[in-house]
């Protein structure tokens, strides 16, 4: 609960000193950063190690972050964030980025998942769909998981519609354990 407010306020601050043009470049290199965090070991270990002064962490996380075409606004409020001790809250900051992104420009992120890949003539008839029942731009990210077997899984925020065959026996047998 407090790493999301925290993120919220840090996400609306920085959104707030952009300017449109370099909001994008902001959103792809704190998503790039995240992604380096969580699959980098050492990465952590710099970024939570003692041993590393403020400078050698502020120096190693601005020039990955210029990598990702970061602005310089952007690597200022990294800066801020090592400096405040922030810098472990980047997942969160990077998602609350995006959705203050995604909602300035109306846009709705929805992941689609299926037990196959869908055609592309497949892909284009749900985005239809979901933008119309929506009444909003979509943009849509399609996975497959071998373990739905068939049907469709559709996550809009919080709100995960499952018609896969695996989500319905699971419904049925929690309600043949029920009684």
């Amino acid at each position: 609960m407090i790493k999301t407010a925290v993120a919220r306020r840090y996400s609306k601050a920085l959104f707030e000193l952009l300017d449109s043009s370099t909001i994008e470049a902001t959103r792809g290199t704190l998503n790039g950063l995240s992604q380096a965090m969580q699959d980098s070991v050492s990465l952590r270990h710099v970024v939570a190690s003692p041993v590393f002064g403020m400078e050698e962490k502020i120096a190693v996380l601005t020039d990955l972050g210029g990598r990702f075409g970061c602005p310089p606004v952007g690597k200022a409020f990294i800066a801020q964030l090592v400096k405040k001790n922030r810098i472990g809250f980047l997942p969160e900051i990077a998602d609350a980025f995006g959705k203050l992104v995604d909602q300035s420009k109306g846009t709705q992120q929805v992941t689609v998942s299926s037990a196959a890949a869908l055609p592309p003539a497949e892909q284009d008839r749900i985005k239809t769909r979901l933008r119309e029942t929506l009444k909003r731009d979509v943009e849509i990210t399609f996975q497959t998981d071998a373990s739905h077997l068939a049907g469709l899984q559709i996550s809009i925020g919080s709100t995960v519609v499952d018609s896969t065959v695996r989500g319905r026996l699971r419904a049925m047998q929690s309600l043949l354990t029920k009684e």
